[in-house]
């Protein structure tokens, strides 16, 4: 039997067919776009949620570490259970400036857009803010793109917690190890303590090996680490002022 149904699309006029095909392309170009300002968006919205301290955030490579069924190890603690010491280590060694900033520690930040401009190699100007902000948000590797996303995040998240919250969720997403997120399961993993009984040394171990755990080992420090945790250890112990927004 012959078919006899004309085809309709070959019957279309081309310039029909060719505004077809236009709808077509203008409507993934938007739906590409709402994507991309929900993607912008969602962090700040998120940002808000996380006010509530019942709720732990997770951070993007714990995602990572899920999505690649590696699991791993991280134990939610407050503020409250964190042995002060270490808060203390963690300040004098990654960000002095944490109670008197406002997410972004410009004076720092300006010295490193100076020596980018001279050509000279730089050095890190991240508040504990802004590692917040790209570990919960963001990904790793240095970029523009990432930095000019992370400046506004640090910024909006200062201003929306307080900083308890601030250092609790930081303390809690913070990598010390391959699969070790959290300083309770660093503390258990590396020291065999919790959080909370943390020595002076412990805790400015963990503090100096944060910028890279995969080679700076806090339970098997090279003399250079101990070096390192030395320092910070003395200006733990003298750091009064610079916390007063921690325990007052």
């Amino acid at each position: 039997m012959v078919d006899t149904v004309p085809d309709m699309e070959a019957d279309m006029p081309a310039v029909e067919r060719k505004a077809q095909a236009g709808t077509s392309w203008r409507a993934r170009v938007r739906l590409a776009i709402k994507i991309l300002i929900g993607l912008v968006v969602l962090p700040y919205v998120l940002i808000l949620f996380y006010l509530l301290p019942f709720l732990h955030p997770v951070s993007t490579l714990m995602l990572g570490d899920l999505a690649l069924l590696q699991g791993y190890d991280r134990r939610w603690v407050s503020f409250e259970e964190i042995s002060p010491v270490l808060v203390q280590s963690v300040m004098m060694s990654e960000d002095g400036q944490f109670c008197a900033h406002s997410g972004v520690d410009w004076t720092q930040m300006r010295g490193v857009i100076d020596d980018a401009l001279k050509g000279v190699p730089t050095r890190g100007a991240s508040t504990i803010s802004m590692q917040t902000s790209k570990n919960l948000f963001l990904w790793n590797g240095r970029s523009f793109l990432r930095k000019g996303m992370e400046i506004p995040l640090a910024i909006a998240s200062d201003f929306v917690w307080s900083k308890r919250r601030m250092m609790e969720i930081y303390l809690n997403i913070a990598e010390w190890g391959p699969g070790i997120y959290g300083i309770e399961a660093a503390a258990r993993y590396h020291f065999k303590v919790p959080a909370s009984k943390l020595s002076r040394r412990q805790a400015a171990l963990l503090a100096v090996s944060l910028p890279n755990p995969y080679t700076r080992i806090a339970s098997k420090p090279g003399r250079g680490l101990k070096r390192l945790a030395a320092v910070i250890e003395r200006r733990a112990a003298g750091s009064g002022d610079y916390i007063k927004c921690l325990y007052d």
